[in-house]
């Protein structure tokens, strides 16, 4: 059987989480014989697709697609292409990498299989802007899909919620893995502190990041070596600058762009891992810091308590004094720390990206 996934976030994420939770169904599908794939990209520079050849990444392309307003003209590119191979109609199921409905006019009667990360903007629509259409196409998804992935419990009762007309027997529960078998990649980041705290990706809205500046200014005051390493999430901008300055914390704030490798290597000289979001759908970072052997520290939200059960600390989510007397108790708790990594390791074996895979393979095959 084929499944066609489409461009979308292979049009738009260099790295990110979206397009790495499709590579990844992509490569354990490119070796299974009784399966095939197309993604319908002609260019694209996601770093997960790098060996799969798009037929037009060679030095001349890339010169003419991204020069300018190349990325339009990349996303123009790739999508006429996924229209013309969803005419065609030769495949199995279409996946497509996000919620843009411009194929709903061109799928007939083919099988349609969604993935639902999260109802960020339905549970939070405050911190978005007004006129962003996500909502509106991620209805007009979930309307025609044949079959619904929400990536956890927390996710499925909220898109239950949100979207009340959604058949609860056509949305299953497959949650994210990760890689248990490969050796952990490392690589050294240099200049990193002797002491941090790591912070990990986007810092915007409902990230909760301006309550980590407060309450790391508490901790600063009493703990002069400690840093705050910021890893991804793009450049900080102006107003995150001036909180910094408003703060104090200018010398004791340090961001970094990371691979993935250079990511583990962090996670693992960490104090600890803060992962603050007031709303996520999985939460796949926790993952990541089990893996590289990093205690956590949560939001209390229940996507969380979901993912990482017992295995993590929780403190209360708009609360300052909460979060400090918790950064506060994993600095100072050495045995608190082993304890949470060790919870961690155990927790992990729970989330095999085989499953993950599995599962969703399964899926495939039972529409097809």
């Amino acid at each position: 059987m084929k499944v066609l996934f489409d461009h979308q976030k292979f049009s738009t994420q260099y790295y990110g989480g979206i397009s790495r939770y499709f590579a990844t169904l992509i490569d354990h599908i490119r070796v299974l014989p009784e399966f095939q794939y197309d993604t319908g990209v002609l260019f694209s520079t996601n770093q997960y697709l790098r060996d799969r050849h798009p037929y037009l990444n060679n030095p001349l392309a890339e010169s003419i697609l991204t020069s300018g307003l190349g990325q339009k003209k990349v996303y123009d590119l790739n999508q006429q292409n996924c229209i013309r191979l969803l005419k065609n109609g030769q495949f199995d199921v279409f996946h497509p990498t996000y919620y843009d409905p411009y194929f709903l006019p061109h799928l007939s009667k083919k099988p349609l299989v969604i993935t639902i990360h999260d109802m960020t903007y339905e549970r939070m629509p405050e911190y978005f802007w007004a006129k962003d259409p996500l909502s509106h196409q991620k209805r007009l998804n979930v309307e025609r899909a044949d079959r619904i992935i929400a990536i956890s419990e927390a996710t499925k009762a909220d898109l239950l919620d949100c979207l009340p007309a959604t058949k609860p027997e056509n949305v299953e529960v497959i949650y994210h893995g990760i890689d248990l078998d490969s050796p952990l990649s490392l690589a050294p980041v240099s200049e990193l502190p002797a002491r941090y705290i790591l912070f990990v990706g986007d810092r915007s809205g409902y990230k909760n990041f301006y309550l980590v500046l407060e309450a790391f200014r508490h901790i600063a005051r009493q703990d002069d070596q400690l840093r705050l390493v910021l890893a991804g999430g793009g450049r900080l901008e102006v107003a995150e600058h001036e909180a910094i300055s408003r703060f104090g914390l200018h010398d004791k704030i340090i961001h970094r762009n990371a691979s993935d490798a250079e990511l583990n290597y962090m996670y693992q000289q960490a104090e600890f891992f803060l992962y603050p979001s007031l709303y996520e759908g999985f939460g796949l970072p926790i993952l990541e810091a089990f893996r590289a052997g990093c205690p956590v520290l949560l939001s209390d939200t229940a996507c969380f308590r979901e993912i990482a059960t017992e295995a993590a600390d929780f403190f209360e989510p708009r609360s300052l004094e909460s979060l400090v007397h918790q950064m506060k108790t994993l600095l100072h708790d050495t045995n608190r720390r082993k304890k949470l990594i060790e919870k961690g390791n155990k927790r992990l074996l729970d989330f095999p990206i085989q499953k993950c895979i599995d599962q969703t393979l399964n899926l495939y095959t039972s529409l097809a």
